[in-house]
């Protein structure tokens, strides 16, 4: 049976993933912070979890659904690189370490692009709190010497699924506020949650893989198509746009920030589509019918 181990494992992504391997007949391991996984204060727990085991994934990392205060800012970023250390040095001291180790990165790497796309060979690396994270997160992950363990960080765009954003979007559109947000313009790099797993059974099954990866669609959209679509997935004919000056007041008002609507993430995942990888859902159109007539 194989074992796979999911750091992180009780969030949206993390979840999904538990279920998916388990249905698989996997032995899934989960570290947590919520009972009754393995916590992350039982290194000696952790270290047994990862011995001989076939597969890390690691999803550690606060949500950035929140005011970037001082604190959330450090809470932010030391909830990824600690942690994945901490994984580092707990492959060190297996006698038999994980076959492959996949951290999760993000997307927000690059820098906001409305005039050309952005792949893990020509994308440009912005600046700003958020990609200060993804470079200081790549940089834990990658600083540890592993002959035995092959890495790689996939650069997450936006994952859909029920649950995760589609839950506000969806309220936007079900209440008349489903317009375009900001100048619309901006791009939404996405990927399905099913065709995100797909991508890490592709990487399992390729060994030569390696190194940085854009897990997204290979057909972002803009803003102002997202919410069109999504109000034709779910037949409601019109929408409200919202400017920016309002996401502004609305961000201050639930304790977020305007950068996780705003921001153009303009990510093509040219190094999947090169070693032949097949997107089960390769358009927005496709993803949002399925989740919507899911659910």
């Amino acid at each position: 049976m194989p074992k796979v181990v999911l750091a992180g494992g009780t969030g949206f992504v993390g979840q999904a993933f538990a279920q998916r391997f388990g249905e698989l007949g996997a032995e899934v391991k989960v570290i947590s912070r919520q009972a009754p996984h393995i916590p992350w204060e039982d290194q000696s727990s952790i270290v047994q979890a990862l011995e001989g085991a076939d597969l890390l994934i690691n999803l550690a990392g606060r949500s950035v659904n929140c005011r970037y205060t001082p604190e959330n800012r450090r809470l932010i970023l030391e909830s990824r690189t600690e942690t994945t250390r901490q994984l580092g040095e707990s492959i060190l001291a297996c006698q038999r370490p994980p076959a492959l180790w996949i951290n999760s990165s993000t997307a927000t790497i690059y820098r906001h692009a409305e005039d050309r796309p952005m792949t893990e060979k020509s994308g440009e690396v912005g600046s700003g709190f958020s990609v200060d994270v993804a470079k200081a997160w790549e940089e834990a992950f990658f600083a540890f010497d592993l002959p035995a363990t092959r890495r790689v960080a996939l650069r997450i765009a936006i994952v859909l699924d029920d649950g995760g954003v589609m839950g506000p979007l969806r309220n936007l559109v079900r209440f008349g506020l489903g317009g375009a947000q900001g100048s619309g313009r901006q791009q939404f790099s996405w990927i399905h949650m099913e065709d995100l797993f797909r991508i890490v059974r592709f990487l399992q099954e390729h060994p030569e893989l390696d190194g940085v990866f854009n897990a997204s669609a290979p057909h972002p959209v803009t803003n102002r198509e997202l919410m069109a679509g999504l109000r034709r997935a779910m037949g409601v004919p019109i929408g409200l746009p919202a400017p920016r000056w309002l996401l502004e007041l609305g961000a201050r008002l639930i304790r977020t920030e305007t950068e996780l609507v705003l921001k153009s993430r303009w990510v093509l995942p040219e190094r999947l589509q090169r070693a032949g990888f097949p997107f089960r859902y390769d358009t927005l159109e496709k993803a949002l019918q399925e989740i919507v007539a899911r659910n």
